[in-house]
């Protein structure tokens, strides 16, 4: 059986390890320690709970010299603010016994405070791309000593929108480093930044992009609408005492807050609420208490569907099925991690069937839909933003009206483009006005 000592760690950090209660190294942590050894450029796949962090961190710290200088040397760049709690975590647990300065730093904090803690040095820094570019914008965080550079959970930052932040970050930084990368999809737009700026990368494939996890049972209810879907969840909640650990999927802020007030009442200070209008103390508490067994589950958006690792899920619930396909299989991987079966459980309502079969499509593999339990109350009114999605549904399946000469040529008229010149079409007939015979006019009217 393989250990970690076949990679020859130092001492310091193999003790840090036996510590940890870590033996047996995980394949993405095989195969990418002796390419990131060499040196060169790395473009690592790996699904969400496979142990990309220990990938990169263990050939990164055992290259570990001192070098007398308070900028950093290692600059990791991931997605979300608890992501970056954690790591920092990992990182000063491996390092215990080593003289290693870590700095983690995010949005929603006061910035001053981060400003006096890089002021006081640091090795390696973790941190978001907004708040990283903030930081090096006014000149705080300084990037002459960088070395390597790890960009974690890739995809997912592009699909957050940070694309200019970790553009600005990657133009501020020295030629001469080693660029790490890891992603759980590949996709054109990361091919495109792998192009531009790193320098011949060797890819590191643990697994096809958009594998399922197959210790991961996928299951599924049709549901007509949202307020059924509400029943439904009440009802599995109230039955299924296997249901300990859960982890609720919805796809925007709002609908957390109405999917938490709705199970409050039943099920009082069961549940924790996380998305990106909490506070960043609020969300560490509420992470704290779900890992300590205070919390039967979080209600939570796609800031928890990355990178996490939450220990022990039993299930994940898709109360909303995911925008994009991709994203359903990094919601899903929250479960079934280290060795341990998991189960998911998707509510699919009727303008979500569409992402739900390209979603069976990418992983290959068909999801067991159940009967809805004859208990459950269908609820038959649609709340606001369903009747929003219906009808865009409606008019994105609108058939094409095949008209005759008349309707082709109404058609070319409507077509018409302003191209910011003078206006074609004749100047409406309007009466002509003196406005200084009409005061006098009234004046006259007044005084009769």
């Amino acid at each position: 059986m393989n250990t970690f000592e076949q990679f020859n760690l130092p001492k310091s950090l193999q003790k840090a390890i036996d510590e940890l209660g870590l033996t047996t190294p995980t394949p993405i942590q095989e195969k990418s320690f002796s390419v990131i050894m060499s040196g060169r450029d790395v473009m690592g796949i790996a699904q969400t709970g496979t142990g990309k962090t220990l990938a990169y961190l263990l050939p990164l710290l055992k290259q570990w010299k001192f070098i007398a200088t308070d900028s950093p040397r290692i600059v990791v760049l991931v997605p979300t603010r608890e992501l970056v709690v954690q790591i920092v975590d990992v990182i000063e647990s491996l390092t215990k016994y080593m003289s290693v300065r870590t700095l983690g730093i995010y949005g929603g904090v006061n910035i001053n405070t981060q400003k006096k803690a890089v002021y006081q040095g640091i090795d390696i820094l973790v941190g978001t791309p907004g708040r990283t570019m903030d930081l090096a914008l006014d000149n705080v965080i300084r990037f002459d000593s960088v070395q390597k550079l790890v960009i974690d959970e890739f995809d997912e930052i592009l699909n957050l929108g940070f694309r200019a932040q970790v553009t600005s970050v990657l133009t501020m930084l020295k030629n001469k480093r080693q660029n790490i990368l890891f992603s759980a999809t590949m996709t054109d737009e990361v091919d495109a930044m792998l192009d531009e700026y790193f320098d011949l990368p060797e890819e590191v494939t643990l697994a096809a992009s958009g594998t399922p996890l197959e210790k991961i049972e996928q299951l599924a209810y049709k549901t007509p609408n949202f307020l059924t879907k509400l029943n439904l969840l009440k009802g599995l909640l109230r039955e299924d005492e296997s249901m300990s650990r859960i982890l609720m999927f919805v796809n925007n802020k709002k609908i957390a807050d109405m999917v938490a007030n709705s199970i409050e009442e039943e099920f009082p200070e069961q549940f924790g609420l996380i998305h990106s209008n909490k506070s960043q103390n609020y969300r560490l508490n509420t992470m704290a208490s779900f890992q300590a067994g205070e919390l039967r589950g979080i209600i939570t958006t796609d800031v928890m569907a990355r990178g996490l690792d939450i220990s022990d899920v039993t299930h994940v619930i898709n109360i909303e099925f995911s925008e994009v396909e991709e994203q359903y299989i990094h919601r899903i991987g929250r479960t079934g991690r280290a060795d341990k079966s998991g189960i998911a459980i998707s509510f699919v309502a009727p303008h979500e069937e569409e992402i739900f079969i390209q979603a069976e499509i990418l992983m290959e593999k068909e999801i067991k839909i159940l009967d809805l339990p004859s208990n459950i109350e269908i609820a038959t009114r649609l709340l606001e933003f369903e009747k929003d999605k219906k009808k865009i549904k409606f008019l994105l399946k609108k058939p094409k009206i095949e008209g005759g000469d008349a309707f082709h040529e109404k058609s070319k008229k409507n077509q018409k483009v302003n191209l910011g010149g003078p206006a074609k079409t004749k100047p409406r007939k309007t009466k002509p006005t003196n406005r200084g015979v009409e005061k006098k006019r009234a004046a006259k009217r007044k005084n009769k």
